[in-house]
């Protein structure tokens, strides 16, 4: 991944932006010398994201397996209660 400084970025930003969405390169923009963000193709950005929606998909998932079906308030029970104290 080229690194790049933000100063820099900023005057060239239509030049990263062509290298990354055409040439499929990735660049990691700096500040002092340390990584703040990252200019990626868009396939990665969606990739990344559906990779956070499956696992928390499966974090989901296992909290319901682990739910013991006896802690479960109906929705109606507790819109009752709430409106019960307006």
């Amino acid at each position: 991944m080229n690194e790049v400084p933000v100063s820099e970025a900023r005057r060239d930003l239509s030049e990263l932006t062509n290298r990354v969405a055409y040439g499929d390169e990735r660049i990691m923009l700096t500040r002092h010398g340390k990584g703040l963000v990252a200019l990626v193709p868009i396939a990665d950005a969606e990739l990344l994201q559906r990779l956070e929606d499956e696992s928390d998909l499966e974090i989901a998932r296992q909290r319901l397996k682990d739910t013991d079906p006896s802690d479960y308030i109906p929705h109606e029970e507790i819109e009752a209660e709430i409106n019960s104290d307006a």
